[in-house]
């Protein structure tokens, strides 16, 4: 959630960001709530002055002996207190529309987000890795797996639906391993502490991170009620963990890391990427989180970014980096560096992880702040995948495939797999 001020004092702010993220919202709800406010807190303020005057004034009265007087003025000066009481009722639900309307307005644009209107004009800024070339033509996962008998796509639809995968002996643990190396990674040079969260959170959990109440329909709840929601990412169990708490200054920055299985309907991804694993229903991912003090906000993003990276680099697959452009950041994120992995199926990149900074939009809304020289204020958040596995697990079939439809494992991965290359058994 933005800083409700900034209503109050620079609601242009908010119209140039959108009109930055090509996002249409009508700003006038908010315009006439903040007019309607300001007439009643000024009501406000004239009855509380009314009633601390009398009040001074019954005890004038009461000391000078002249009772009468006094009573007189406290009979007045209850409907004084009745009607300052229904306007502070009223001021208090003028705030609480105010914050409900905030809560579906994104989060304001870091100043060195490039401008522009979709996806297209998103930026690259580096690329790491020698793309190899094959003196064969290459298969896509779907046929690699599917011919060493470690992707099952058919049996998975049977038993669920599509966009499911059911992996199978070394694919099964080629997913473990890449788990395992990911977290080693992580936790051991990074400094992330692991955590093992809760797969299905409260309501109030994924209002905290930005995912309700926009993107209902992209999540899967339970029918009970309230319902739980299971996660579409571990950043909303893991940014929640210090939710409606204050944090000593000692105690930051917070590294957090998990790996999780993540559940997203996809609703708005109907035809895409209908082939393979590279879009699904459910799927394993490590995630980063950092909770920072504002002033280490950005050193701690690029730090992260590098963190992803790092796992890409040490399994020796080509990739870059892009900084999405205005119009394709997320709702909550303030900015956001994508990660993608070169396929040769598709002769292109696809993402792998997005990082992102949320500056204190998520902190506002699930009310995490740290405690500093006596003051209290909001602190920062940022996370991204370290990395989806599915998709680190389909790149390296691609890029590490055979003419003999074997699989070299990159070097990294061997002490995990026990073996050096896949083949069909």
């Amino acid at each position: 959630m933005i800083d409700p001020r900034m209503v109050r004092e620079n609601i242009a702010a908010i119209e140039e960001n959108l009109k930055r993220r090509n996002t249409s919202i009508n700003m006038q709800v908010l315009k006439d709530i903040e007019v309607k406010r300001i007439a009643v807190l000024r009501e406000v303020e004239t009855l509380r002055a009314t009633k601390n005057e009398n009040s001074k004034k019954v005890g004038e009265l009461m000391k000078a002996g002249d009772k009468a007087a006094a009573e007189k003025i406290k009979a007045e000066m209850k409907a004084v207190n009745e009607t300052l009481g229904a306007k502070e009722t009223e001021l208090t639900a003028l705030g609480e529309t105010t914050e409900r309307e905030l809560m579906l307005l994104p989060n304001m644009l870091l100043p060195e987000v490039p401008f522009g209107k979709d996806e297209n004009d998103n930026v690259e800024i580096k690329r790491w890795g020698e793309i190899r070339k094959f003196d064969f033509t290459p298969k896509d996962h779907v046929d690699i797996g599917t011919a060493l008998d470690i992707l099952d796509l058919e049996r998975a639809a049977k038993i669920a639906s599509a966009r499911f995968s059911i992996l199978k002996g070394a694919g099964a643990k080629l997913e473990r391993s890449l788990i395992n190396f990911m977290l080693d990674l992580h936790t051991k040079e990074h400094g992330y502490t692991e955590y093992m969260p809760p797969l299905m959170v409260n309501r109030e959990s994924m209002t905290g991170t930005g995912q309700l109440p926009k993107f209902e329909e992209d999540l899967f709840r339970t029918t009970n009620d309230p319902p739980y929601y299971l996660i579409p990412t571990a950043e909303v169990p893991l940014t929640n963990i210090p939710r409606d708490e204050i944090i000593p200054e000692a105690d930051l920055p917070m590294y957090l890391t998990a790996y999780t299985p993540c559940f997203r309907a996809e609703a708005g991804a109907y035809g895409k990427d209908t082939r393979g694993i590279i879009r699904q229903h459910q799927f394993d991912k490590v995630e980063l989180v950092k909770i920072v003090a504002p002033e280490k906000s950005t050193e701690e993003h690029e730090k992260l970014l590098a963190n992803a990276e790092k796992v890409l680099q040490l399994l020796k697959l080509p990739y870059r980096v892009i900084v999405l452009s205005s119009a394709d950041t997320g709702f909550a994120s303030a900015k956001t560096y994508d990660i993608e992995v070169w396929l040769p199926s598709q002769n292109k990149y696809r993402e792998i992880s997005s990082c992102s900074t949320f500056t204190d939009f998520q902190a506002r809304r699930a009310k995490i702040r740290m405690k500093r020289g006596g003051k209290t204020e909001f602190v920062h958040t940022i996370n991204g995948s370290g990395l989806a596995i599915g998709r680190t697990w389909l790149a390296i079939l691609e890029n590490y495939q055979n003419a003999d439809g074997s699989v070299t494992i990159p070097e990294v991965l061997v002490p995990y797999m026990g073996t050096d290359r896949i083949v069909r058994t």
